[in-house]
């Protein structure tokens, strides 16, 4: 058997190795409630996840009327917070094919590592649920380092890298915010079309595209 061309793997969390929505959506929804707001679809919420709770509730508000005070996102966030990590696993699933993808990539010699805009504690709590922990050698979070270094920044991706031992990387996402982080630490990445997307699907912008994890292996031996 030939060897493999990349020695490290990352991946984003939510919507690429995750199905997340499903208890992120009534989280958010939860906080909306706190202020008398409409519900937002978990279709709509989809497109809110990529850069972080800060960013989803902002989405989400701006969807359901405009921004509130300061005192009241507080509020609110803490609300989003304390509804998700209570339910953080009870509907989220990894996405078809996921686990024997990272088998099958762990078997050809990669070492993997998860890096997400999601905080460390709740992506290592979701993690051990899921009982996927174990399959990575690193996980960084987007507060792991401070949240000015989070992604599309390129810091959480070099730090797993240097974690990992070194070598030829590749990066797995579904979302802008990967793909300009992929860019800023120069390693190529793959695209998910199945995933949460902050622009049109084609309009990501990276070096390849799945549809399902059954073609991950495939696609990183092609580029």
């Amino acid at each position: 058997m030939s060897k493999f061309p990349f020695d490290i793997v990352l991946f984003d969390l939510d919507g690429t190795l995750v199905d997340s929505a499903r208890d992120l959506c009534p989280a958010v929804n939860h906080a909306l409630g706190v202020i008398g707001r409409s519900a937002v679809s978990e279709t709509a919420t989809r497109n809110m996840i990529g850069g972080g709770t800060d960013m989803m509730l902002t989405r989400a508000l701006e969807a359901t009327g405009g921004l509130v005070d300061d005192a009241t996102y507080r509020k609110l966030t803490q609300a989003l917070l304390e509804h998700y990590w209570a339910n953080i696993a009870s509907n989220t699933v990894p996405y078809a094919g996921c686990l024997a993808a990272l088998d099958l990539l762990a078997a050809r010699g990669c070492k993997l590592a998860v890096v997400t805009n999601k905080s460390e504690k709740p992506a290592r709590e979701l993690l051990d649920a899921l009982e996927m922990t174990d399959r990575f050698d690193a996980i960084y979070g987007g507060d792991t380092l401070g949240r000015e270094r989070a992604k599309p920044e390129p810091d959480i991706l070099n730090a797993a890298i240097a974690d990992c031992g070194g070598g030829r990387a590749v990066m797995i996402g579904d979302s802008t915010f990967d793909v300009r982080a992929a860019r800023a630490a120069q390693v190529p990445v793959v695209t998910c079309r199945y995933g949460y997307h902050d622009v049109p699907v084609d309009e990501l912008g990276g070096d390849a595209m799945i549809d399902h994890f059954d073609e991950l292996a495939g696609v990183l031996e092609g580029l």
